[in-house]
């Protein structure tokens, strides 16, 4: 029993002493946070909260800096925690799906994958978002011809096509359709979904 008790007594100064080293160290958070909505409440008060970050005072910079786009969008956040609690915050450009699918209109990608169509974007969308996204550090050095085909590339994930232009009324025709087979598509799932459970 004595020995038991050394050992749980070893492992606690183990952990206590692995903390202290920790809070000695620069530490980072890379994350994703809404434009303007940064709140206390799970994932990020939890992740602020063990990293010793001051919640509050956190949301309300971040809300601050933000203020300026639209609420709601997803902006890449690296947040750089000091041994003294003290903390900077990076921010760089929404992720590339994000723009992808503004610019198509949608908010889905594609469900299946393969040849499934999510919507379409011209090329002229495509060399816009490229411009944007080449002052990321992702794409640093690279050439806007090479981030285009990193876009290709994730649009294609994404089932969003890329042509030379869009008719604008037989775009919003093709939206239409499919918004109406994607709210067939889930219905679908959902009822799968319980079927399954059933099963259970």
């Amino acid at each position: 029993m004595a020995s038991k008790g050394r050992r749980l007594a070893q492992g606690a100064m183990a952990g206590k002493k692995a903390m202290e080293k920790k809070s000695k160290e620069v530490q980072y958070l890379k994350t994703i946070i809404p434009c303007g909505m940064a709140a206390a409440a799970p994932p990020l008060g939890p992740q602020l909260g063990q990293l010793g970050v001051p919640i509050a005072s956190f949301c309300r910079e971040f809300n601050e800096k933000t203020n300026h786009f639209k609420p709601g969008i997803p902006m890449r956040t690296q947040i750089t925690v000091n041994p003294d609690r003290s903390y900077k915050i990076d921010m760089i450009s929404p992720p590339s799906t994000y723009f992808l699918k503004q610019a198509a209109g949608i908010q889905k990608a594609a469900m299946k994958g393969g040849d499934e169509v999510s919507g379409k974007i011209s090329l002229k969308h495509l060399y816009e978002i490229a411009k944007i996204k080449s002052d990321d550090p992702g794409f640093a050095g690279m050439s806007l011809e090479k981030v285009c085909k990193c876009l290709i590339g994730t649009a294609r994930t994404c089932g969003i096509k890329i042509v030379p232009s869009l008719d604008v009324e037989e775009y919003k025709e093709f939206l239409t359709q499919r918004l109406e087979w994607v709210k067939e598509e889930e219905k679908r799932l959902e009822e799968l979904r319980q079927a399954k459970m059933l099963r259970l």
